[in-house]
Parts: structure tokens; sequence; C-alpha cells
């Protein structure tokens, strides 16, 4: 059976029906990306002004998405997951997404972070060939970190601890994942920093203090 075969990575469970989103702890290496996005949010705050106002940075993160997904395609002999891991579908109607609210466009994205982490542990168990594996391990710090860092954003009061129900299908390509990851960042990880920076980097061109923030 293949709940027999499959295994997540130590210490995360999977967001199911009505499950919540793990808690995740970081590696050294994902700390380190991690306090590179910190690094550009208003000091003392989770506040992520800094981070949507400069457009370089998304798009670094999209060139490096890109990066991996290529590198990824490059690997010889990848295997075919025995085990297939679950991954979340990430294509989105963009009229439906403006009509949603900042904090709910967070908690979906959120959701399909913390399956796609859950999906590249998995893969990580099963793959041992040294290109894919160091692949696999760069992927998982980038959207570990991105799942941490959207964890500190939140325009409500309290503690959030919801259930997914992200729409998700199994795949046994290791290059699906790399995909899936490129397609969340480029797609709505970018229209999400894209909607907070008409707010928040319109605040920052009143008081005079970043006249580079301007809104796509």
């Amino acid at each position: 059976m293949r709940a027999a075969c499959c295994r997540h990575g130590p210490g995360l469970e999977l967001p199911r029906e009505g499950g919540m989103v793990p808690k995740v702890t970081p590696s050294p290496t994902g700390l380190l990306l991690l306090t590179s996005f910190l690094l550009h949010m208003e000091e003392g705050h989770a506040n992520p002004t800094r981070l949507v106002c400069d457009n370089r940075l998304i798009q670094k993160y999209i060139g490096e998405a890109k990066d991996m997904e290529k590198r990824a395609g490059q690997c010889q002999a990848l295997p075919t997951l025995s085990c297939p891991t679950v991954l979340p579908l990430v294509d989105f109607s963009l009229q439906q997404w403006k009509s949603k609210s900042n904090e709910t466009k967070r908690r979906e994205i959120l959701c399909d972070l913390a399956l796609l982490v859950g999906a590249v542990a998995e893969a990580q168990g099963q793959v041992t060939e040294e290109c894919g594996a160091r692949q696999l391990s760069q992927l998982y710090q980038h959207a570990n970190s991105f799942l941490l860092l959207l964890q500190t954003f939140s325009w409500e009061a309290g503690p959030w601890e919801p259930g997914c129900s992200t729409h998700s299908v199994e795949q046994t390509h290791v290059t699906s994942i790399f995909l899936t990851y490129r397609q969340l960042v480029q797609g709505k990880l970018r229209f999400f920093f894209h909607d907070l920076a008409k707010d928040l980097c319109k605040q920052g061109q009143e008081g005079g203090r970043d006249p580079q923030c301007r809104a796509r």
C-alpha cells in the first residue's frame, strides 16, 4: 500500500482537508535565507513594506526559481518517485484573485507552500542521486523560508491555525515539484506582493521615504 512507503520529513505534518498548516523549523542555511528576507522589513515589526516595495527582490526570487527548475531538468537519471508526492494546484483566476482580501491571499499561499514543502521533504527521502538531491535541498530551503516569512505577515489579531482545503494532485516526476514552485512564485506570490505594494509603497511615497516604491 502507498501509505506504507510514504513518509513525510521529520517533524512535518502535511495539511489536509480541515488540517493544520505545519510549523516548520529552518535549517542553518534556511535561516540565512530567511534573514535576507527579514532584513528588508521594517525594524522591530513584521512589516513587508521594504520587501514588496523593492520590485527587484521578487524578480530575484522568480529568477532563482527558474534556475532551480532548469538545473533539476539537467540532472541525469532522476528517478520516477515510487511514492508519489502531493503537490498543490497553483493555477488561479486573476479575476477571482482580485476579489480576495490580502489575508485570504496570504492564507491560500501558506497552504500551497505547506503542501509543497511536504512534497519536497518526501521526495528527498527517495532521491539519492547527487544532482537531484542537491537541487531538492536548495528548493526546500527556499520554499520553507517563504513559508516562515509569510507566517510573520498578518492583518488579523491573534494566532492563526487554519484548515487547508488546497486543491492538489499526485506526481511521480521530481521536475514537477520545481515547476510547481516556480509557478507559485511567478504567479500567486508575485501578484500578492504586487497587491501589497499598491498600499504599502504608496504610503512610503507620501512619507517621502522611498521614491522608487511604485505600484506596477
